[in-house]
């Protein structure tokens, strides 16, 4: 291996870790806002439903600006696109937790922009991810870089309850503010663009993948895994509280850990798709774990509390380890010279359904109870295992 080789290796390596560091920090809010529905609902006398719509206000922001963002980094690159978008992030969030106001449109609309700006390491960072890592290690790195996910919610956990029990629900939020600043200066100085074929002169633009159904039968079973993610990841704390009598910073420790282990879990999941030469298969075999896991604890809920307690821990692992794969299939289906604007489009149909899930299952749980809702709620994985095209993945591999 020559000197340039070893350098490459070690920058790439280095790249991830910045790259994982700044999707920690925009996850951090994203997802964090879920921690503090206890204290708000109390503090501000809120329904579940009214609480929702908070708490899907950053992923609305995501899903307006995604493919636009993945647009920018095919054509300029991923650093600045993330330094300017983690910036952007970083000053809506700071006014949400400083500015003097409560509940309302304003407040929606500093958290729907604080996610327009995160979006910009959800369609860029994966794309930067791709360009410095080979197909037989992608899975592993992206298994990695998607780690981020459940380590920006382990955070919040860890940190937002105690922080709102101290100086308030939204004033937490400038955690996750600090967080992305830094996060930005990171991108800025240590994780360089990935190198780039040159294009030859008057080469035609490359086609569009999306000529076929298959990316967009791997974007709408991501979509639909969503569903059993977010009905965990929304609604555990406030379960553990509510239903079974746990304190706030309890429950909060009690997620956080099994987001930790959900991080390990998409590790496992990327070196398992790398070993069988298959992001679909494991991506479908998850998908029936996924919907077993919410129909058990629908079970658990109506007849024995440990089950489902239990299923909450289960489930912070099994209904994100498919994340990671979903995002290594669309690049890699994409190409290069589109592989930022379809990790936009896979990004965009994740948040449309995450920003509807919290206020859709938080009225049907009201209406219904937690069983008969996630038992609702288990149709979705079970669509995506009919939805995933396993079967067009070998024949692309043939």
């Amino acid at each position: 291996m020559t000197s340039v080789d070893v350098t490459r290796t070690r920058r790439r390596w280095l790249v991830l870790a910045v790259g994982v560091f700044a999707q920690t920090a925009a996850c951090s809010f994203v997802y964090g806002l879920p921690f503090v529905v206890p204290l708000l609902r109390d503090t501000e006398g809120l329904s579940l439903a009214q609480v929702g719509a908070y708490v899907g206000a950053p992923t609305v922001g995501l899903l307006c600006t995604l493919v636009l963002w993945g647009a920018a980094a095919d054509r300029s690159g991923e650093r600045g696109v993330m330094t300017v978008g983690l910036a952007l992030c970083a000053a809506a969030v700071a006014g949400a937790a400083l500015l003097p106001i409560g509940p309302g449109p304003l407040l929606l609309v500093l958290l729907g922009l604080g996610g327009a700006g995160a979006a910009s390491v959800f369609a860029a960072s994966g794309r930067m991810v791709m360009g410095w890592f080979a197909a037989h290690e992608r899975g592993t790195a992206m298994g990695i870089r998607q780690t981020s996910q459940p380590l920006g919610v382990a955070v919040a956990g860890l940190t937002l309850p105690t922080l709102a029990a101290a100086v308030g629900p939204f004033r937490a939020l400038l955690l996750p503010a600090v967080l992305c600043v830094v996060a930005s200066v990171l991108v800025a100085t240590l994780a360089p663009d990935p190198p780039r074929a040159p294009r030859p002169a008057g080469a035609e633009p490359e086609r569009s993948p999306y000529g076929t159904s298959v990316l967009w039968r791997v974007h709408g079973a991501s979509a639909l895994l969503v569903v059993s993610q977010f009905a965990v990841a929304s609604f555990a704390t406030e379960y553990l509280v509510r239903e079974q009598g746990w304190h706030v910073a309890a429950a909060g420790a009690f997620v956080a850990g099994g987001q930790i282990a959900g991080a390990v879990g998409r590790i496992a999941t990327g070196v398992w798709s790398d070993r069988v030469g298959s992001r679909l298969r494991p991506m479908r075999q998850v998908a029936a774990a996924a919907a077993a896991v919410l129909l058990l604890f629908a079970l658990g809920d109506a007849v024995a509390g440990w089950l489902a307690v239990a299923m909450l821990a289960v489930g912070a692992v099994v209904t994100v380890a498919p994340n990671g794969l979903a995002f290594t299939s669309t690049a890699e289906i994409a190409g290069p010279a589109w592989s930022g604007r379809a990790l936009g489009v896979q990004n965009t149909g994740q948040n449309a359904v995450a920003s509807v899930v919290p206020a859709a299952l938080g009225a049907l749980v009201g209406a219904t109870g937690y069983a008969a809702a996630f038992a609702i709620a288990a149709a979705a994985p079970l669509a995506a295992i009919l939805v995933t095209p396993v079967r067009d993945e070998r024949r692309r591999s043939s």
